[in-house]
């Protein structure tokens, strides 16, 4: 079985370490719009693709030693030009400087940590997430519109890429050619939309014949997804890829603990619900179950979700 996820951030890391532990071929196709830390800085000075999504999938999917996976993942936090580095972006930009080709250090990355399937950028373009809000207003860069410094409260009307950028031809044919694409989970407009929105991605979702799958989040992200239940996500998933493309949706019903909703109101951050009513309306097949972790933060779990993902 050929499983594409799609996404960007902790969300699809979450799903690919669930899923390599079943027999399939896996490919990771990752959102190349963060702005911010590490990432933001390297873009900036090297001019390399954001290697921050790409690191965690590849440390996700790497079959190599836990001190390698732990080294990509260090991040330095002493040091002049150092602090808030991660060792993985440094070598993913070292490799570029190298090889001379954003596709080619991911690759290369790709072999030295020893993955098990693909990651692939879903665009080699340079571009810029853009966010136009309810009253007009346009946010441009992606670390702006994830970490808030416009009113939160403002809801995000669209998001659109400047310049527009093409897909990267080899994540296209994976997506063409997958028996299941996940979609998700992620933040809704800084890791899951981003990537429908580059040139060629939705087409190619649109014309593959696998089983289009969406994970919906588990919880709200104040100033992005505020107050937003199940149907709110598909909305907005369908308003970029189309009415009538999913075939099902993946939500969480388990209820979290006192203690950490509590813990998230204080960052205006809520449990995701959901309406049986208004979700029998939709073109759609569901499957709710326990999804959560919830050790210290409220979480998919990776074999719970896995679980849903291969098995439906």
């Amino acid at each position: 079985m050929k499983i594409v996820v799609i996404g960007g951030g902790t969300g699809t890391y979450t799903a690919l370490i669930g899923l390599k532990k079943y027999p399939c071929e896996l490919t990771a196709v990752v959102s190349m719009m963060d702005s911010g830390g590490s990432t933001g800085v390297l873009r900036d000075e090297f001019g390399v693709l954001p290697p921050g999504d790409i690191r965690r999938g590849i440390v996700a999917l790497s079959e190599s030693t836990p001190i390698m996976k732990e080294l990509f993942q260090y991040r330095f936090l002493t040091g002049s030009g150092l602090k808030g580095h991660s060792f993985g972006n440094l070598l993913i930009t070292a490799l570029k400087e190298i090889t001379g080709s954003d596709a080619e250090a991911i690759k290369q990355a790709c072999k030295i940590l020893n993955i098990k399937g693909k990651v692939l950028p879903v665009t080699v373009d340079n571009s810029n997430l853009c966010a136009e809000l309810e009253n007009d207003y346009v946010i441009k860069g992606e670390t702006k519109i994830d970490i808030p410094k416009h009113d939160p409260e403002l809801k995000i009307k669209r998001i659109f890429l400047e310049p527009q950028a093409k897909a990267f031809e080899e994540a296209v044919e994976e997506i063409l050619n997958a028996d299941k694409i996940v979609i998700g989970p992620g933040d809704l407009y800084t890791s899951v939309l981003p990537n429908i929105i580059v040139e060629g991605i939705k087409e190619a979702i649109v014309n593959s014949k696998a089983k289009k799958i969406y994970v919906c989040n588990v919880m709200t992200k104040y100033g992005e997804t505020n107050n937003f239940d199940v149907e709110d996500f598909v909305d907005e998933v369908e308003k970029y890829l189309g009415k009538g493309v999913l075939d099902l949706v993946v939500f969480n019903d388990k209820k979290a603990s006192r203690r950490l909703l509590k813990k998230y109101k204080e960052e205006n951050a809520q449990q995701v619900g959901f309406s049986l009513e208004k979700l029998k309306n939709k073109n759609v097949n569901f499957i709710k179950a326990d999804l959560i972790t919830e050790p210290n933060l409220i979480r998919h779990d990776p074999d719970k979700l896995a679980k849903v993902i291969f098995e439906s």
